[in-house]
């Protein structure tokens, strides 16, 4: 059965660049240190799910901003620092890298890159397939073939849908709703205030939906609770629309051209083989 590993590219390089002990250096004397930790951690990614395709994923601006200016505006301006603390400045390297496994990847031009996660995830109902990244609005798509894997090395945990509905007491289904009243700091979304995770989660089991609890808002129990949602009903619903994935972005590749075998290959041969070592 085909197996389909998505690396949330950008998510993982900035993990590893900010991640690594020390500033390593190649042999042309250039920075290297976020190279080296991203092809590390993709050849353990790959030994600990054994894909049968692979696919590598970028990320560029998107519309999404269009609908809240505010949308990920508290993300620093890389544009602005020097090349040794900029993670993109080591961008180059990674894709030759891949060039060199043979991994297919592509940067995103109208939307997110969990966007196209998104597509593939809900495109190929009958494929197995893992989500590499931190990024937890791709939480929403956890279904009996679709899995979310958390890099951290030994500490890796890889989500299913019971472990989701473990921890938060909610389906995966429903975490746009719940995520639309918390909000995200992380891409700059603001929830409504008194609403914390735990009273999220009671008030979209309660009710099932974000909408459900907009519709039903005088009936919740807390007055500061109800005041917040009351007050707050178009952004949540604009929250909505930023978090919530759909099946809508182009599939730059398809599944037999994302076909994929593992050579095998160690670390520091993949950097010699790209002449940084």
């Amino acid at each position: 059965m085909a197996k389909l590993l998505l690396i949330d590219g950008s998510n993982l390089l900035f993990q590893m660049f900010f991640g690594m002990p020390a500033r390593i250096f190649g042999a042309d004397g250039r920075a290297i240190q976020g190279t080296l930790g991203f092809v590390g951690a993709l050849l353990k990614i790959i030994r600990m799910v054994s894909p049968t395709h692979v696919l590598f994923d970028g990320e560029h601006e998107n519309a999404r901003a269009d609908l809240d200016e505010a949308y990920k505006a508290n993300r620093p301006d890389l544009s602005a620092v020097s090349e040794e603390e900029n993670p993109y400045s080591q961008l180059g390297d990674i894709y030759r890298a891949l060039d060199y496994l043979q991994i297919k990847y592509f940067e995103t031009a109208d939307c997110e890159a969990d966007d196209v996660i998104a597509g593939y995830a809900l495109t190929l109902k009958n494929t197995e397939t893992v989500i590499s990244s931190f990024d937890s609005d791709l939480f929403q798509l956890l279904s009996e073939h679709v899995f979310v894997l958390r890099y951290r090395g030994k500490n890796t945990v890889i989500y299913t849908p019971a472990l989701f509905c473990e921890k938060l007491g909610i389906s995966p289904a429903q975490y746009a709703d719940f995520k639309s009243l918390t909000g995200d700091t992380a891409d700059n979304i603001k929830g409504a205030e008194k609403v914390g995770k735990k009273t999220a989660a009671q008030l979209i089991r309660k009710f099932g939906s974000l909408e459900a609890v907009l519709q039903n808002a005088e009936q919740i129990e807390k007055p500061s609770v109800r005041r917040s949602i009351t007050e707050s009903k178009e952004r949540l619903r604009r929250n909505y629309q930023l978090i919530k994935l759909e099946n809508t972005a182009k599939l730059p590749f398809s599944l037999e051209d994302l076909r994929f075998e593992d050579s095998g290959l160690t670390t520091t041969e993949v950097l010699r083989g790209i002449h940084l070592k």
